[in-house]
């Protein structure tokens, strides 16, 4: 019995740390890609230079400004991005029991880059700083758009994938011209809107780290402690009910956590697809249908996932940019055809 208890906790920590290895690679990859050439080992020499180990730094001033100021926050932020749209992703297709849930799909991302897009064509008027408003409108705008999505969905489809998915199109294609009209209306601010739009790290700094890291905080602690009650959802209602979970207040709070994630990313990032379908499908197919290892392992693969999509996106037409949006709209596009025709074939 002891054995085989243990057995099943050990290799989730050997998953567990096969992912923050990948992760710490994929960062220190991503620090290191760039103009100013800054190999791996200067690096990791510069970082104990802080230390006190008694290591010199092999760095310049300006090579320390690059890698401090300029491409240090891009790797985090993209971290950060990527591991809440996933994990937000896992925590919606397991909420939902929908293996074609994702913040895209299901109308958060666009409802949140209609609140945003709101806030910065508007919010001078309003405020100051209509920066400080973006993360709340994006999270007013996930949820709605969850919202909608969910109700018509279920009015529709009975809650069924084919309904489930169709609805969350209509909505997001609804929010998505509400957004292009208020675009139009401000032609002053397109280039910066559509810049956000399309989705990228190139201009993010500490500041966007230090912003969007309470909301990420809160959503990750959420989500990582409903794993427990996501596994009795998969169960069935009434199983959930029998074992002392209110299954209604239980989906709630997981996609008000899941929303704020995917709100606090799109804050920041802008859009950025496919993340969130991607990453838990392929974390599935290795670690089985635990959500208490579905999650974490979704939210430390999508930042490495992230992080390694950037390097492509800033190297592959170098010295000019991809926006992320368009490079994981070509990886994930023909996943997500491979996610549909499985799904259809199995008859959900």
């Amino acid at each position: 019995m002891g054995s085989g208890g243990a057995r099943p906790a050990r290799r989730r920590w050997v998953w567990l740390g096969g992912a923050l290895a990948a992760l710490t690679a994929a960062m220190l990859a991503g620090v290191a890609s760039g103009v100013a050439a800054i190999g791996p080992v200067d690096i990791v020499a510069a970082a104990l230079s802080r230390l006190p180990f008694g290591v010199t730094s092999p760095l310049n001033e300006r090579e320390t400004a690059v890698l401090v100021e300029l491409r240090l926050p891009r790797v985090v932020l993209g971290a950060l991005v990527g591991g809440l749209l996933a994990a937000a992703g896992a925590a919606y297709q397991g909420v939902f029991r929908n293996p074609l849930s994702d913040p895209y799909l299901l109308g958060a991302a666009s409802g949140a880059g209609l609140g945003a897009t709101i806030v910065m064509v508007y919010g001078e008027t309003l405020v100051a700083d209509p920066g400080s408003l973006i993360p709340a409108a994006a999270f007013t705008g996930a949820i709605l758009g969850v919202a909608a999505a969910w109700t018509l969905g279920s009015a529709a489809g009975g809650g069924s994938t084919a309904g489930l998915v169709l609805a969350g199109v209509a909505v997001s294609s609804f929010l998505s011209a509400v957004q292009t009209f208020i675009q139009m209306t401000r032609i002053e601010n397109l280039q910066r809107i559509y810049a956000w739009v399309f989705g990228g790290l190139a201009r993010g700094g500490w500041a966007d780290v230090w912003g969007v890291a309470p909301y990420a905080l809160v959503s990750v602690v959420v989500l990582l402690g409903c794993g427990f009650l996501l596994d009795l959802l998969a169960l069935g209602d009434e199983k959930a009910r029998s074992l002392g979970v209110n299954a209604t207040a239980a989906r709630l709070v997981v996609v008000a956590a899941a929303s704020l994630a995917t709100a606090a990313a799109v804050s920041v990032s802008g859009l950025i697809g496919f993340v969130g379908i991607v990453v838990p499908h392929m974390v599935r197919r290795l670690v089985g249908t635990g959500y208490r290892l579905i999650l974490p392992m979704s939210l430390v693969s999508g930042a490495a996932f992230l992080v390694l999509v950037d390097i492509g996106a800033r190297t592959v037409i170098a010295p000019a940019e991809l926006p992320l949006g368009v490079v994981t709209a070509f990886l994930g596009a023909p996943f997500f055809l491979v996610i549909l025709r499985t799904t259809r074939n199995r008859g959900t």
